[in-house]
């Protein structure tokens, strides 16, 4: 009677369960603990397999797509260098160091009928010029063509007027170039930057690029140093497209 009380109180705090293939009752805590115990080793092993062979399969694609992240930056990078030296060239467009007007005067093409070009000459004026470099100190006798002479004059700035200031006329509005450059310096009291940093190349890490100038050959593996008309990457590495970086 006592023995029976006991398992029916035993059973009624949850202390043993029935087991029917064995027709033995054992400790409910018991087979807790073999189900805590985890997985086995061979569970372990298909785990780990199944797991590498997935990391084995995504980690190309990764990689694939942080290179071309890195392409697409370095692409940018270089538009945006291209885009500030042409912007540079542009403002020279009608710069007199001389302080005279040029040779064929206002009009092209010996001033008969000819397309108009600023005095000093460069080029034909374009329309989204504003402003003229009124500091010709930065320019050697070795860059008539007035791009850049480093990378670093784009960052620092280089004094402007606005056009439109000056005793000669072209179009019906004085432009700065046509006065001398002592009394354009006067005027000169804005400082124009074109890059606010030399941008870091993607792929090598670096704030250094190969530099081109008007006057190197397309294939020349050295910069000449009379100005800077490209850039380029300085790595050697190949590209998803099959070409170098150092070619675009």
């Amino acid at each position: 009677m006592l023995n029976g009380y006991r398992q029916y109180a035993a059973q009624q705090r949850g202390d043993w369960v029935n087991r029917v293939n064995a027709g033995r009752r054992v400790p409910l805590r018991a087979t807790l603990r073999r189900r805590e115990q985890g997985f086995s080793l061979i569970e372990l092993v298909i785990t780990i397999t199944v797991m590498t062979i997935m990391t084995l399969g995504v980690m190309p694609l990764v990689k694939v797509s942080v290179q071309r992240q890195k392409e697409q930056r370095l692409r940018d990078t270089l538009r945006q260098i291209r885009i500030a030296i042409d912007e540079f060239h542009r403002d020279t467009i009608g710069i007199n160091c001389t302080g005279q007007l040029g040779g064929q005067g206002l009009q092209g093409g010996g001033g008969q009928g000819g397309p108009q070009q600023p005095p000093g000459g460069g080029g034909f004026l374009d329309p989204r010029s504003k402003v003229v470099i009124s500091d010709c100190t930065i320019f050697g006798i070795d860059n008539p063509d007035h791009y850049p002479p480093d990378l670093d004059t784009l960052v620092e700035g280089v004094n402007v007027i606005p056009r439109g200031v000056g005793a000669g006329q072209f179009g019906g509005q004085g432009l700065g170039g046509s006065r001398p450059m002592s009394e354009q310096s006067q005027l000169s009291t804005k400082l124009k930057v074109y890059l606010r940093a030399i941008p870091v190349d993607p792929i090598t890490g670096k704030a250094e690029w190969d530099l081109r100038s008007s006057y190197d050959p397309a294939d020349a593996n050295s910069w000449g140093g009379e100005n800077v008309f490209d850039v380029r990457s300085k790595s050697k590495e190949t590209a998803l497209n099959g070409e170098q970086y150092s070619d675009w």
